[in-house]
Formats: structure tokens, sequence, C-alpha cells
């Protein structure tokens, strides 16, 4: 059974290479290929991937931190549009403690010590599931940091209904008394979003989850996860397939 994972994509070469380095370190520790196929800005893409490998049972890993609209919505959609009929799609990567704890790991990095306000940056979704788990996951943070830890935008919010731009939220926590203000960069590679929070004004700004080894780890998980339900699928329905033998007449 085959892996491919799916991104978002990005114009930054610096986060294409970083996918691409993500498949190479979940294929040596699966010890199989792992392929990669991108949702937007640049190719391949999931349907033209899938069409290539019509006969190949294969397990999709989104490489997303929240399950938004691409996974939702726009992954499942390039699937069908692929024909394959053999996809089995995990879970995105977050939400999970696992993320906390690299956010945590990455803040460190960054010069973080307790005491300082952290906030919590992520792209940016109008999802009000993919909300649910931003903040879920700023709860976690905020428990392994000590402090409270808000959600700042990096892009600005279409309806109203998101949270504010990132460095409105360095400015409101820094009225409110923190000597230092430090960014957890709630996204996966680097780009315009992560250039835009080094601009923001914060005294440290974490680098992106990236290769951090828990994102290797839980995508791993997801694929194992994932062969190990469809292979008790199969177990499950050989057992309802299998003829029950007649009682013998005494």
């Amino acid at each position: 059974m085959g892996t491919l994972l799916v991104a978002h994509g990005t114009a930054n070469p610096h986060g294409v290479a970083m996918i691409g380095e993500l498949a190479a370190r979940m294929s040596a520790r699966l010890r199989e290929p792992v392929r990669t196929a991108f949702l937007d800005v640049l190719g391949p893409g999931p349907a033209e991937v899938l069409a290539s490998i019509p006969d190949e049972p294969t397990v999709v890993v989104p490489a997303f931190l929240t399950a938004g609209y691409h996974v939702r919505a726009d992954l499942p959609a390039r699937i069908a549009e692929s024909g394959h009929r053999r996809v089995t799609v995990t879970p995105a990567l977050g939400p999970s403690p696992e993320l906390a704890r690299a956010l945590l790991g990455r803040i460190a990095e960054a010069g973080w010590r307790h005491g300082d306000a952290v906030v919590l940056a992520v792209a940016g979704t109008r999802d009000r599931q993919a909300q649910s788990a931003l903040r879920s996951t700023a709860a976690t943070l905020s428990a392994l940091a000590g402090r409270r830890v808000p959600i700042g935008f990096a892009a600005p919010s279409q309806d109203g209904h998101g949270y504010p731009l990132v460095g409105e939220v360095v400015d409101r926590v820094r009225a409110d008394g923190a000597d230092r203000v430090v960014i957890a960069s709630f996204l996966l590679a680097e780009g315009l979003f992560q250039q835009r929070l080094r601009e923001s004004g914060a005294d440290a700004v974490a680098e992106p989850l990236g290769l951090h080894p828990s994102v290797i780890r839980l995508a791993c998980l997801r694929r194992s996860h994932a062969l190990e339900s469809v292979r008790s699928g199969r177990r499950s329905a050989a057992l309802r397939a299998r003829p029950v033998a007649e009682p013998h007449l005494r």
C-alpha cells in the first residue's frame, strides 16, 4: 500500500523543500516510498498523482495542522476527480497534544523564558471546526507555558468571525503589561505568513513546526493507524464472509 503526503503548496522554495524532506523522513521511518502532492500554487496535485497509480491502494496523509476546508472539502474533491477507488484518507496532523509540545519546543529555541507572554500565530481560517481545534491547541500550550496563550491570525478574517491579526494581539498583550512577547508559529513551513509574523513587533518569533520530530512522528502514526484500520476491516469482512458450519445432529 502506497503513501501520499498532501500539502497546501507554497511559492517559497524553502517551504516546498521542507515538504519533500518531510516525505523523505517519513519514508525512512516507514521504510517505504512516500509520494507528495499539493492542493494549490504548484503541482503535482493529488488527482494527478492518484490517477497515475490507479491500481495501488494508497493512504493519503493531509499535511495540515487542522482539519479545515482544504481537508474536509477540497481534498476529497480532488481524490474523487482522480477516479482512484482504493484511497484511505487519514485525519489531519492536528489537533494533537504532540503539536502543542512541539510549539513549546520551538518557542524555547527562539528564546522564550517562563514569564514571557506567548501568542499562538496561525495562518487564519473561517472554518468553525478548525477554529475549535486552534482553541484546543492554545489551551494545551497555555497549560505547558504557564499562562494564557491568545490566538492571532497571520491573514485577516474575511467575514469578521476569526481572530485579530497577530500584530494587534502582540500590541494588546504589551498593553496588558507583558515585558516580552514571543510568537509560537502554528505554521508548517516557511512562506509569506511566517514573514508576516517576523514583522509583527514581537520580541521573538519561533520557527515553523516543519521537521520537528513530533510532526514526523504524527504523520507516520496517522499513516500506520490508517493501515491498521484497513487491515482490520479486511479481517472483519473475511470473518463475516466465512460460512457458518452446520451443527452436528445427534
